[in-house]
């Protein structure tokens, strides 16, 4: 498979002591047929190579007769180099093809092949980001054959792939299992699972949520994931009542992301009723659906009377007018837990504006804490926009080093997990 000129790649975060795994080829049990499949399993005998993760890759590449990846090549190179220096901590691999100012050839599924043979057993890497690659179903069947092995897992990033309705199936059918074991009484607890899954922008068919009932199905028997991003998964109101039915159940989950959706009021139905109930949610994020007045009505009533947990949200972008915003606004006042909002591209009318500024005059609202800012033009208050949100800079990369702003990014800071942006 031809590797496509890619955009440039970020950093990564490195750790600790080292172990990898070698197993002996046999055919795979199943693989989708969209691309072509490697002719060797990831199951077999374990066996600790003398040399580094780079050497290992190398050697595991000719075995296979598969051209070596000089992109992943170059980061096992790196790591290898900071297991040297005696790092402790757990690793994060970055291989993400979207954010490095030098071109990197991009992952394909058969790349991520020989990749998950080497990381099934390296119980020091505890986190993988190949996001913005070339997977396709191949890759989601083997990062899902991944998940299976590699238990110290608790952060991968999928997402910018070409890994359609089969593929996605595949991971949440792993995740249906799942039990994390959380160490509580003693560091040496090792057992964990993943805690943060992004499935943003999936290649689906059809009209009928196949993908987003798998997902619903899982979170009822999960109980390990605290964050869940369905970014333009193309969630109906159908899908979304499919979502809220699984949180009833499901008492982990503290960040959902169903943003750039088709979810409008009637979906909010659901999802005021088990906010009523639901007491581990902290932050939501609806921006970019079309939830309009009665949907933020619905929020507001909730938000108002019965729940205390939720800490974020945001309707950016959701033909919300004056009524709706005003409606939230009021909640904020009695509910002293809800303290981000941001409602940036709905309708403001005079009274929004005049909400949202004694919000934040009176200190109820923190300037850091939403994505708009008063202004006076002639005695009358106006919004104007600040680069605030719930991941306003998760898709940037900072040229000139390391640059993390709570306020941009405030969804990840609420619920740190793993390696984020």
């Amino acid at each position: 498979m031809a590797a496509q000129p890619p955009r440039p790649v970020g950093e990564r975060s490195m750790g600790s002591p080292r172990e990898a795994a070698r197993a002996p080829a046999r055919s795979p049990d199943w693989a989708p047929t969209q691309a072509r499949t490697p002719g060797a399993a990831l199951v077999g005998q374990r066996e600790s190579p003398e040399s580094g993760l780079q050497e290992h890759y190398s050697n595991l590449c000719m075995e296979k007769s598969q051209k070596i990846n000089p992109f992943i090549l170059r980061i096992l190179q790196e790591v290898d180099e900071e297991i040297k220096k005696g790092l402790a901590a757990g690793i994060t691999l970055n291989i993400a093809g979207n954010n490095r100012l030098v071109p990197v050839e991009r992952v394909t599924g058969e790349d991520f092949w020989i990749l998950s043979r080497i990381l099934k057993n390296c119980l020091y890497i505890n986190g993988l980001d190949v996001g913005y690659n070339l997977l396709s179903d191949v890759g989601a069947y083997y990062a899902a054959k991944l998940v299976q092995k590699q238990l110290n897992l608790i952060y991968l990033n999928l997402m910018f792939n070409d890994i359609g309705p089969e593929g996605g199936e595949l991971i949440a059918k792993v995740l249906h299992g799942m039990q994390s074991v959380i160490a509580f009484a003693t560091v040496l607890t090792r057992n964990q699972a993943i805690k943060a899954i992004n499935l943003n922008r999936p290649i689906l068919y059809g009209e009928q949520e196949e993908s987003t009932v798998h997902i619903g199905r899982m979170l009822k028997e999960n109980h390990c994931l605290v964050v869940l991003h369905m970014c333009k998964h193309d969630i109906k109101n159908s899908g979304i009542q499919q979502l809220c039915d699984a949180l009833y159940l499901n008492s982990s989950l503290r960040y959902l992301d169903v943003s750039c959706n088709k979810i409008t009021h009637d979906g909010m139905v659901y999802l005021a009723d088990v906010l009523k109930s639901n007491t581990t949610l902290e932050v939501i994020d609806l921006s970019f659906n079309r939830i309009e007045n009665a949907g933020a009505n619905y929020l507001s009533e909730t938000l108002t009377s019965h729940n205390r947990s939720l800490k974020a949200l945001s309707v950016v972008s959701n033909n919300i007018e004056g009524e709706g915003l005003v409606a939230l606004s009021q909640s904020m006042k009695t509910n002293l837990t809800f303290s981000h909002i941001y409602i940036w591209g709905n309708k403001f009318d005079e009274a929004t504006c005049v909400a949202y500024s004694d919000l934040i005059q009176m200190g109820r609202l923190k300037p850091d804490n939403t994505d708009v800012e008063p202004f006076v033009v002639d005695g009358r208050v106006y919004l104007a926009e600040v680069s605030n949100g719930l991941k306003k800079h998760y898709y940037w990369t900072s040229t000139s080093g390391e640059s993390y702003d709570h306020s941009s990014n405030a969804g990840f800071a609420l619920v740190p997990v793993g390696q984020q942006p």
